[in-house]
């Protein structure tokens, strides 16, 4: 660049000749010549272009190159393994040529995607009611002093970017299902339009195009609030953008400055109230004010509440002869009428129902146990196995059932199991849990220990007493050591002539 500067000042300033400008620089008068008429002011340098041993392969190698995109990052082949097997074509080539050739091909697709396709997007604008987006991730918080992984659930108004984060330990139809309900409580309202990816709980197949094969169940959901689902085309985030950002910022303004919670529900209940307290800190940047102000005047437009969606997944069982039934590794009791018959599960995020003949038999806490090292449990209800106890009362002495009966049951049970008979007797007693309110027996049961007399009748008379409302605590007595009469008994048998037959009366005799 310095030497083309110096030829330049020469014949344009000094107006020296080519001639002599051509003596002193040792070039031709023809290349003086070319640089001046050119007016180039920073020399180019053109790389001749050569015949490599890669161009009767250059086809080849992009096509592979081309399919390895389309592969997820643990599946894609490595250039050494490409340059091997266009060694085994005839390829005699260096690595280092096939490596220069994957890399310019890279650049040039990465810049075609960033002037067409995927690189270029459209600002998205929605009105009012319009629509919310929806989306999944993971995080991880502190519950009970232990670190827990958690699914995410993401909700988002479109218009006033209102936004609601609720964490759960599946993505499961359930958990997606109370999410929405939960959202729409929040935004007190239900928008006319949902935007999701292809999530498996809401899709069973894609389809060509915009063709979604929608879950019934999700379909259902979606009907009883009266909003339309609509979905992504594969990979495009992008269309959902708002709740992907919202994704992002909420681990900034929320994950990592949150607290040590007891249990999940704590930690929800944190999450909403944050969200909440974020809307008014945060502008809505499109619209002036915050979201809060934008969710105000955009709360009109949405769809009136309906009741909350019965957002169970139904699984048909089958009660062992030990009148259990198990999901996700667990076992739960289900009353002995039932063992060895079907049932119905219904499973919600929280609690187990178990449901037949169209009644609900019994409902159970839901158990959800993340690592599969430790062995699942069984959770038992005493209640359950009353009725094979009245026909088997020597289980109950080392029934697995009844080791998690009350404490007074428990201490009746040591009293009566020590005497002849006192199995059946015990037996009895629980079964009085059927006929009467569980919590006067048990109330009975403790009076009778605290009197020292743990008998069948003396717990009959007192649970009689508390079902009459009778007093059970009558006033103490001091009586003296020595009792003396004041007025001796005379005999006098004048009133047995009463009882005779007389003209007057007719008595029995």
């Amino acid at each position: 660049m310095g030497f083309l500067s110096v030829i330049r000042r020469w014949a344009l300033r000094d107006k020296m000749p080519i001639r002599e400008i051509a003596r002193r620089t040792g070039l031709s008068r023809n290349t003086v010549k070319k640089y001046l008429r050119e007016g180039a002011v920073e020399p180019q340098f053109k790389t001749p272009k050569r015949p490599s041993k890669l161009d009767p392969y250059a086809d080849r190698l992009s096509a592979w190159l081309l399919i390895q995109t389309r592969k997820s990052r643990k599946e894609r082949r490595t250039v050494k393994h490409m340059h091997a097997d266009l060694v085994k074509l005839g390829y005699d080539g260096s690595y280092e040529r096939v490596a220069a050739f994957a890399r310019a091909w890279r650049e040039d697709r990465h810049r075609a995607e960033q002037t067409t396709g995927r690189g270029t997007y459209v600002p998205l604008v929605f009105a009012p009611g319009e629509a919310f987006q929806f989306d999944w991730s993971e995080d991880w918080a502190n519950i009970g002093g232990e670190r827990v992984k958690l699914q995410v659930a993401h909700i988002k108004l479109s218009h006033s970017r209102a936004f609601l984060v609720r964490a759960y330990p599946l993505q499961t139809h359930e958990m997606l299902f109370d999410a929405h309900w939960h959202a729409f409580r929040v935004f007190g309202g239900v928008p006319g339009r949902g935007i999701y990816d292809n999530m498996k709980t809401a899709v069973d197949r894609v389809g060509r195009g915009k063709q979604r094969d929608v879950n019934a169940r999700f379909k259902a959901m979606a009907s009883h609030y009266v909003f339309e689902p609509e979905f992504c085309n594969p990979a495009a985030g992008w269309e959902k953008g708002q709740v992907e950002k919202n994704v992002q910022d909420a681990r900034n303004r929320m994950w990592q400055v949150m607290p040590v919670f007891a249990d999940l529900a704590e930690l929800n209940q944190w999450l909403e109230d944050r969200c909440i307290a974020l809307w008014t800190e945060t502008p809505h940047k499109a619209l002036p004010g915050s979201i809060a102000d934008v969710w105000e005047a955009e709360k009109p437009t949405l769809m009136a509440l309906p009741p909350a969606f019965d957002g169970f997944i139904e699984h048909s069982k089958r009660v062992s002869p030990t009148c259990l039934i198990t999901f996700e590794r667990n076992r739960y009791s289900v009353p002995a009428s039932f063992a060895n018959r079907r049932v119905s599960l219904h499973v919600y995020p929280e609690r187990l129902v178990v449901v037949a003949e169209g009644q609900t038999v019994c409902k159970h806490a839901r158990i959800i146990e993340r690592s599969h090292r430790k062995p699942g449990k069984v959770i038992y209800d005493w209640r359950h196995y009353l009725a094979v106890i009245q026909r088997k009362p020597g289980a109950l002495r080392n029934g697995a059932p009844f080791t998690e009966m009350p404490d007074a049951f428990r201490q009746l049970q040591d009293h009566m199991l020590r005497k002849e008979g006192g199995d059946r007797e015990m037996v009895d007693i629980l079964s009085l849990v059927l006929q009467h309110n569980e919590e006067d027996v048990l109330c009975a049961v403790e009076l009778a220990l605290e009197a020292g007399v743990p008998t069948k009748t003396h717990i009959l008379n007192l649970l009689h007493r508390l079902i009459d409302r009778r007093p059970t605590d009558h006033p103490e007595v001091d009586p003296p050591d020595a009792l003396a009469l004041q007025t001796t008994p005379e005999a006098n048998v004048d009133r047995y002539d009463g009882l005779r037959r007389t003209e007057e009366k007719r008595h029995a005799s």
